[in-house]
């Protein structure tokens, strides 16, 4: 039996590269979170979409993040580092650790476990061992078994869809 499609042929070119590869990520929702570290006693910070649970036994989660990235010295040269989910009410934090320099001045954070600096009011954290820094070209996954961590209060998850902050509205749903 042939099966044929009446949806329009959008295939995109065989090699996606630049605006096109992204187009492809902006309409994939992720969650947000952000990262931080220290580093010669310096706190370093920066917004992801890219952790994941690894495992649940051993806890351990994972992110991606750029070689260039102004944080990557402290990731590669620490043995922790912190994940801080975030729900609409950090909409705030997220642009802050996204596009400034100035991510920690304020009351916002404080020392944690293992010195790791900690954000107030965020949906949850966790603080993880590093134990795998896999380098590919101008990227690395980390990979990190949780050693500490805390539940937040309870909220609407933060997401980034499109170029923007948003937050998953509930859908009917009868089986």
């Amino acid at each position: 039996m042939n099966h044929q499609s009446t949806a329009p042929d959008r295939r995109l070119p065989a090699e996606l590269h630049g605006e096109s590869f992204r187009e492809v990520f902006r309409r994939h929702a992720a969650g947000v979170a952000i990262i931080t570290a220290t580093y010669n006693d310096v706190p370093f910070g920066f917004t992801a979409t890219s952790v994941a649970s690894l495992s649940a036994e051993p806890p351990r989660f994972s992110f991606n993040m750029a070689r260039t990235s102004s944080s990557w010295p402290a990731v590669a040269n620490t043995n922790f580092v912190g994940v801080h989910m975030l729900s609409t009410e950090n909409e705030g934090l997220a642009n802050r650790f996204a596009r400034t320099k100035d991510r920690f001045t304020g009351d916002h954070w404080e020392a944690g476990p293992e010195c790791v600096p900690i954000l107030k009011d965020v949906a949850g954290w966790l603080v993880g061992r590093i134990s795998m820094r896999l380098s590919f070209e101008n990227n690395a996954v980390v990979v990190a078994e949780v050693v500490a961590g805390t539940i937040g209060p309870d909220g609407a998850p933060l997401l980034y869809h499109g170029g923007s902050y948003g937050t998953p509205t509930a859908t009917d749903y009868v089986i």
